[in-house]
């Protein structure tokens, strides 16, 4: 029977969670997207004849355990999708969510807000083109948490929505002001476990890297440790540490420095177009089985996107700590 379909009944359906892996079995690998032009425009991972959104998510949900959903950071998502989501996907298949771009400090322009909800957006002046968290008025910005959270509902109740991902801006520093605001969406969006991802180097420097830690476990919130260039701009180094014993998150976005900060990119799998090498998924693989140690559950979540580059990458990740598992079994009864 095919993963996708039962051609006697023609009706889709979902195929068992793939298992987690490493020696804990508590490591679970996919990538940041299912849908990225790239991907599909390369042909390189889908079968022939999967072409729908439907067909895509139930086919990758055969392959991984484990998606990021970004297309929520760039507008806010709808129940209806999150239901169909959670329909097609097996159980024990898990979602990590991104947090739509104004609340985390990024620009938001004004035609990715829902339409009835734009005539109530203060006009922009001047040069301006995009709108900020902090000049919306508090009714709009009320309703907009209660439409992310609404949206979020239908994967929650099914038990597939793992973690909501804060992926501030670069330009978000460790300032009190900052501190006060990654507080407030903490408070918003309670009763969800949070994975916080920093850009900013203040937050990592030598004299405050614990204290951040120290403040990040305060809130409850998952560490997500990066693995992307480094040296470039005013970026965060990534710290490898865990603030919250449920959950750990590692990102990987590639090591192209030269593409990282461009500007003028017309797509972003041209910003995280990356091949991680062989010896560089085996330190990784080994450093995520050593953070696995510390937490229930460890998520590694590829964002290099040119093409298949991060099906690839994770499927590789999966199988050296699959293959690390079974030696250490073996190792261990002498076989």
């Amino acid at each position: 029977m095919s993963a996708l379909q039962d051609r006697s009944q023609g009706m889709l359906f979902a195929p068992e969670t793939p298992p987690a892996v490493g020696a804990r079995g508590n490591i679970r690998v996919g990538t940041c997207s299912w849908t990225d032009p790239s991907l599909i425009k390369s042909k390189a991972f889908y079968p022939r004849g999967c072409s729908t959104a439907e067909q895509r998510l139930v086919y990758y949900a055969s392959q991984f355990p484990l998606v990021e959903v970004d297309s929520s950071f760039f507008a806010l998502p709808q129940p209806q999708h999150a239901s169909l989501w959670a329909e097609r996907t097996p159980a024990g298949f898990e979602f990590n969510v991104k947090a739509f771009r104004l609340f985390t400090g990024h620009q938001t322009p004004p035609e990715v807000f829902p339409p009835d909800l734009k005539p109530w957006l203060p006009a922009l002046s001047g040069r301006q083109r995009n709108h900020y968290y902090a000049d919306l008025p508090p009714d709009l910005r009320d309703e907009l948490w209660r439409r992310f959270i609404d949206a979020l509902a239908p994967l929650k109740e099914a038990g597939k929505l793992k973690a909501v991902h804060f992926q501030f801006a670069p330009w978000v520093t460790s300032s009190r002001e900052w501190q006060a605001h990654v507080e407030h969406c903490v408070e918003r969006m309670a009763g969800h476990l949070l994975a916080v991802e920093f850009r900013n180097q203040t937050w990592f420097g030598e004299e405050r890297v614990d204290r951040t830690l120290a403040w990040e476990r305060e809130l409850g919130v998952a560490h997500v440790v990066v693995d992307e260039p480094q040296g470039v701009g005013n970026y965060a180094q990534g710290v490898w540490a865990v603030t919250n014993p449920a959950l750990s998150v590692l990102r990987l976005h590639g090591r192209n420095a030269e593409t990282w900060n461009a500007k003028g990119l017309s797509a972003s799998s041209e910003r995280f177009n990356y091949e991680y090498g062989e010896e560089e998924l085996k330190e990784l693989a080994g450093r995520s089985e050593s953070l696995a140690e510390e937490v229930f559950d460890l998520q590694v979540l590829v964002n290099v996107n040119f093409e298949d580059q991060g099906i690839r990458a994770a499927q590789r990740l999966a199988a050296l700590m699959r293959r690390g598992d079974q030696a250490s079994r073996t190792s261990a009864t002498g076989d």
